[in-house]
């Protein structure tokens, strides 16, 4: 058990040297920090050019797991274990579009027309640069994961920010209200008192 700990602790102080390269892989490293990220990349996986952190944050798949991101040397970032399969982050786009030539069952056999077919697919933006990717996952969990699902943070220990200044507005005016009430209080307790020890000494 000793020896698995002081694996793990081993590998986390490797990955924490990946982000003292320059400014901008020490800025992710204190969003990372401020957010609870934690590095869980293995040492193949960082031989391979593969960063995998985990989030504070579980998952909706009925794993419950909390979430895992990745960010791969071939440009991808994915979702690693929010679904049937990992899912790739990256930006949507438009691929060019392929021309294929139409034909027709004509007189028992196939023919081309002489016209063309177009056919479109989407695919992803890869992203080349690893700083980017790391950038890129940061914002896109910030978005996509702290802010829309705050509620699944785990413990609840996630709050944003106006959440927090409407819950101390409305407190401070259930404060106010509170001291009135408490005055009010306060008399009906002197009156029934009073009450009390008239009908004592009567």
């Amino acid at each position: 058990m000793k020896t698995t700990r002081q694996a793990i602790l081993n590998q986390q102080a490797l990955n924490r040297k990946i982000y003292a390269n320059d400014t901008r892989y020490e800025k992710v490293w204190e969003q990372m920090e401020l957010l609870g990220i934690q590095d869980v990349t293995t040492n193949r996986q960082h031989k391979n050019g593969t960063i995998v952190w985990r989030l504070p944050i579980k998952n909706s798949w009925m794993n419950g797991k909390l979430i895992e991101v990745a960010s791969f040397s071939t440009g991808y970032v994915r979702n690693q274990n929010s679904g049937y399969s990992n899912y790739q982050l990256n930006k949507r786009c438009q691929n060019e579009p392929h021309y294929f030539p139409e034909h027709k069952y004509i007189d028992g056999e196939h023919r081309k027309t002489g016209k063309y077919l177009k056919y479109e697919t989407r695919g992803c933006v890869l992203i080349p640069i690893e700083i980017e990717r790391l950038e890129y996952l940061i914002s896109y969990c910030l978005k996509n994961y702290y802010i829309k699902r705050a509620n699944e943070v785990a413990d609840g220990k996630l709050i944003h920010k106006w959440t927090h200044e409407w819950e101390l507005e409305k407190a401070g005016s259930y404060k106010e209200e509170y001291k009135n009430r408490a005055s009010e209080v306060n008399d009906l307790q002197n009156k029934l008192a009073t009450i009390q020890r008239i009908a004592d000494n009567g």
